[in-house]
């Protein structure tokens, strides 16, 4: 398996004590930068919001266990969101407010400057169920 990073987010936070412990918890917002290489890939892009996968390449990768910081409790690393996993992708759902040829702006995201971004997926609204009750 091979996972390579297509692009740079960009979020003016150079700490992880600066670092919010999830998206949108903070104002601002976040410039994901996308790889000329790969920019043919926002083609039309039109989404209001998207999925964003990065890595949290600073993130320890042999705990199994943390507690969280909403309620001190410890759980199992897939019981919870923590950047501490075998595999520290992270996953964040985040409201899109520009698009260009280089990349994204979007709101505020929980990741250190500089951080890989791995890809994104926009999200689309289900038509069926649209209007519907």
């Amino acid at each position: 398996m091979e996972i390579y990073p297509i692009g740079t987010i960009h979020t003016g936070f150079s700490t992880l004590d600066d670092c919010p412990p999830a998206p949108g918890l903070r104002d601002g917002t976040a410039r994901i930068e996308v790889f000329a290489p790969f920019r043919d890939g926002l083609y039309n892009f039109s989404a209001e919001e998207v999925d964003v996968l990065y890595w949290f390449d600073k993130a320890p990768r042999d705990r199994l266990r943390s507690a969280t910081p909403h309620d001190g409790v410890e759980r199992g690393v897939f019981a919870m969101r923590s950047p501490h996993r075998p595999n520290p992708i992270a996953l964040s759902r985040v409201k899109v407010i520009k698009a260009d040829d280089t990349g994204l702006t979007v709101d505020a995201l929980d990741c250190l400057d500089g951080t890989s971004l791995i890809d994104l997926k926009p999200v689309r609204i289900n038509r069926n169920t649209v209007g519907k009750k």
